[in-house]
């Protein structure tokens, strides 16, 4: 496996979208199909979404207020990011040219053992 890795700037304009280099497509296959995909896919999710948040915080108002619009608009975001986690997974893989599997090789090999015990049992 490669360790080539996104410099900081490379990694923001992924998180909003963009094509990494295909030296990197070890690294993002990692990031998208790991063990913690979940958190990444979160983290990486919110990232667009900073500076509207950050414009937020510049409304006129109460604190609180601009406080509350930002936790709205993180639990909008945050909401909508798991509900189409597996889209946004597979088009990010079929976006810098990697199949779309998003099951790593250690999720198959559990599948593969839940598979044969079932059918061991029941078939």
């Amino acid at each position: 496996m490669s360790k080539t890795r996104p410099n900081p700037l490379q990694w923001i304009a992924y998180a909003c979208g963009a094509k990494l280099p295909s030296s990197m497509n070890d690294w993002v296959l990692n990031d998208i199909t790991g063990d913690h995909y979940v958190v990444r896919h979160l983290v990486r999710a919110m990232v667009p979404f900073l500076p509207l948040f950050a414009i937020f915080m510049l409304f006129p108002g109460p604190l609180w207020l601009r406080g509350s619009m930002v936790l709205l608009g993180v639990l909008l975001a945050l909401f909508y990011s798991v509900v189409y986690i597996h889209q946004n997974r597979a088009r990010r893989l079929q976006k810098n040219g990697l199949p779309i599997d998003l099951n790593n090789a250690k999720r198959r090999a559990a599948r593969a053992a839940r598979d044969g015990s079932y059918d061991a049992a029941w078939r």
